[in-house]
């Protein structure tokens, strides 16, 4: 296995690129391992209570009023970011779809199509859903096809 390392004065993100000509356990190693390292740590609030949850775990993100919650399989929790920052933050696994609601496409069971402007997505193992407005139908469906070719 070879490094390089190299340095561009224009650059403007650091950019990760692994060459493989196939994807085993050492590869997967380093990638998990690149990931610990960038993925953001957030603090979900119940009550009086900090939870510390992968964000893999995290079906979408929701506002509910002035509050942002996580929502997992079976809970919901408050987070202290705004959506906006949290699109930032958050990998390309997580997808806005509409004005306030961003999913984790890794947990998408279906997307039914809807008579209206806006499309239901249903998560595998729960009764939860969301809607996808029109506006952001597009860019959901780039990345299910990104999911789906990755796969």
């Amino acid at each position: 296995m070879k490094l390089r390392i190299e340095i561009q004065d224009d650059c403007d993100e650091d950019e990760i690129i692994i060459k493989c000509s196939n994807v085993n356990e050492n590869i997967r190693q380093i990638q998990s391992y690149i990931q610990s390292l960038t993925t953001p740590k957030l603090i979900f609030y119940k009550g009086d209570q900090e939870f510390y949850l992968a964000l893999e775990e995290v079906l979408f993100f929701e506002t509910e009023g002035e509050q942002v919650y996580a929502h997992t399989k079976g809970d919901a929790f408050r987070v202290r970011h705004r959506l906006y920052e949290l699109e930032d933050m958050l990998s390309r696994i997580f997808v806005r779809v509409s004005k306030g609601t961003i999913v984790n496409i890794s947990h998408i069971y279906a997307i039914g199509r809807g008579l209206s402007t806006s499309s239901q997505i249903q998560f595998i193992g729960t009764h939860k859903h969301v809607y996808v407005s029109r506006h952001y139908n597009k860019i959901l469906k780039e990345r299910m096809q990104e999911r789906g070719a990755k796969k």
